[in-house]
């Protein structure tokens, strides 16, 4: 607001007793005072009100106003209940710095024009931040977008002073303060507990914006919801299945402010900058068409058990959309993943291929475009990645190495598991890397088994890789139940009741002789016990089973029955 809108404001009775020519300067805020040196709570701007309690004599005036003008100060309104008037050298000192004074009658309150300032200047910075979205909205839906949402973001840094960023539902940056200017980045490790919050919020039907306290500070998430385009989106996100169609693929806003007082004018304007990224988000989506076109060709071609030439050339047609300016990649890897909610029959298939695109991409990269080059394809029950690899480090004995399963699981496993958390499961499995397209469809086939190897896991995220292949440990996921419960209870139930009859442990021995691979010094000294008590409790095992602990085979079953017990 301008200083000249104060005056035209009858109710508030200012008068004014200097700077006539300078009426036009902007208000940005209010402060009242009463210190011979206020600098200190000075940023600019500000319309300074004081009841004059450090006027003593005239000679004061002149370094009280000095310091108001060299602190950027709009204006001055002083009180006259004091005095009964206004100094005349405090009118002398302000005309002299061209400082615009304003008397103010003993009638009126500073709280009144505080209050009608602050209202008056939040509403205008309200307003024109919503005016810019607005355009900026306009922009978006009818052409190219204009800047995506980093432009909407700084205009809340610099319009209402409100530090944003845009994360996607695994804690990585999207858009938002940051870059290159210190003290402004949203510190990594918050990242995932944002999220996390988030999708937690979400999914136990709590109302946004979500609040989280941290030492850092605290944060409001907003969350932002697709208005078309994908399953679940729209009028319906309250009903619980819609929610969790697409609970762990929405995006979230972090502010750092708590929202809670907020007026519901400024809550709007957050509300309309989550649908304006949305927008931005569902364009994104629809550029990804393509490349999940593509994947989904693939993947039916190699299940189909396609020519090795004709899965080639379909993949020289791939490569310039995901590969653009490279050529061909020399590697390919295959990644499985399967979201499913208890009770339920959801289709989680354009879940899980959203999500999958997510977690594929660097979490320490930023923007959405990183997942430019992951093509996934979606199958109706699980998604199938297609991840091109150009140029990969060499591991242990010259093996190409490129996605770790371990390494994609501790990225994403503390945001979804809050996510999953009750009803929910995601379970991934990686492949080797391959080099060429007759090696694609027993890549296919190694993470499926590797996706059912971590399924058969505890927890809310799970996933293996092509190296869990490699062991017998494999197998015991997929022994029936009844197969497991007998073969079980034939070699380790009369270890079992023993123990309980006469606390001989004899279970805890037999794992140990195992892990020490048969060797009986390092056994006695695992457990503390001399050699010849060693001896005895194992041959008392032996005795109890009828089987012999020098045999490969018997230390190898009951090896087995310890894993599936």
């Amino acid at each position: 607001m301008r200083l000249r809108a104060l005056l035209e404001t009858g109710t508030l009775g200012l008068r004014l007793l200097a700077g006539e020519h300078e009426l036009d300067r902007t208000v940005r805020g209010v402060m009242t005072t009463d210190l011979r040196d206020p600098s200190r709570y000075l940023s600019g701007g500000e319309l300074v009100l004081t009841g004059l309690a450090w006027y003593r004599r005239p000679e004061d005036a002149e370094p009280f106003v000095r310091i108001l003008v060299q602190n950027g100060v709009t204006g001055l309104a002083a009180g006259e209940a004091e005095f009964g008037s206004v100094p005349g050298s405090l009118a002398v000192a302000c005309a002299r710095h061209r400082l615009p004074l304003f008397a103010v009658d003993e009638a009126v309150s500073f709280a009144s024009i505080t209050e009608h300032v602050v209202r008056q200047v939040s509403g205008e910075r309200a307003g024109d931040l919503a005016a810019v979205v607005e355009r900026h909205r306009r922009l978006m839906t009818s052409g190219p977008a204009g800047g995506g949402p980093e432009v909407v973001l700084d205009l809340l840094g610099s319009d209402l002073d409100l530090r944003a960023w845009v994360l996607s539902p695994t804690g990585r940056r999207i858009a938002g303060a940051g870059g290159g200017r210190p003290g402004r980045a949203l510190p990594a490790p918050l990242r995932p507990a944002l999220a996390g919050e988030h999708l937690a919020a979400v999914r136990t039907g709590r109302r946004g914006p979500y609040r989280l306290v941290t030492p850092a500070g605290t944060y409001s998430l907003f969350p932002i919801r697709s208005s078309g385009g994908r399953p679940g989106a729209g009028a319906g996100r309250d009903v619980v299945g819609d929610v969790r169609e697409t609970v762990l693929s929405d995006w979230l806003l972090a502010v750092e402010a708590d929202a809670g007082d907020w007026p519901a004018e400024r809550l709007d304007l957050l509300q309309g900058v989550t649908q304006l990224i949305a927008v931005e988000r569902e364009r994104r989506d629809a550029a990804r068409t393509v490349r999940r076109r593509l994947a989904q060709e693939v993947l039916e071609l190699v299940q189909a058990a396609a020519p090795p030439a004709e899965v080639a050339a379909r993949l020289r047609v791939a490569a310039p959309v995901l590969l653009p300016g490279l050529g061909a990649a020399p590697h390919w890897q295959v990644v499985v993943a399967r979201v499913e909610w208890e009770d339920s029959d959801l289709d989680s298939g354009p879940l899980t291929q959203a999500l999958l695109e997510e977690i594929l991409v660097d979490p320490a990269s930023c923007g959405p475009e990183p997942s430019d080059r992951i093509a996934v394809a979606d199958t109706g029950e699980e998604a199938v990645a297609l991840v091109p690899l150009t140029s990969l480090p060499d591991g242990e004995g010259g093996q190409v190495q490129g996605l770790r399963a371990e390494e994609l699981l501790a990225a994403v496993a503390e945001p979804l598991g809050r996510g999953l958390d009750g009803d929910g499961r995601l379970t991934m499995g990686v492949s080797a890397v391959v080099h060429s397209a007759e090696a694609l469809r027993g890549a296919l086939e190694e993470a499926r088994h590797a996706r059912r190897v971590a399924a058969a896991r505890t927890g809310r995220v799970c996933a293996a890789g092509h190296q869990e292949l490699a062991s017998h440990v494999l197998l015991l996921p997929f022994v029936p139940d009844d197969v497991r419960r007998a073969f079980t209870a034939r070699l380790l139930d009369p270890l079992r009741d023993y123990d309980r009859r006469h606390r001989a442990e004899l279970i805890p021995t037999l794992e140990a002789f195992l892990d020490s691979d048969g060797s009986w010094t390092r056994c006695a000294g695992r457990l503390h016990l001399h050699v010849n008590t060693l001896r005895y409790r194992v041959g008392r095992i032996e005795q109890l089973t009828g089987r012999d602990l020098s045999r490969l085979e018997d230390k190898l079953d009951f090896f087995l029955a310890l894993r599936m017990s």
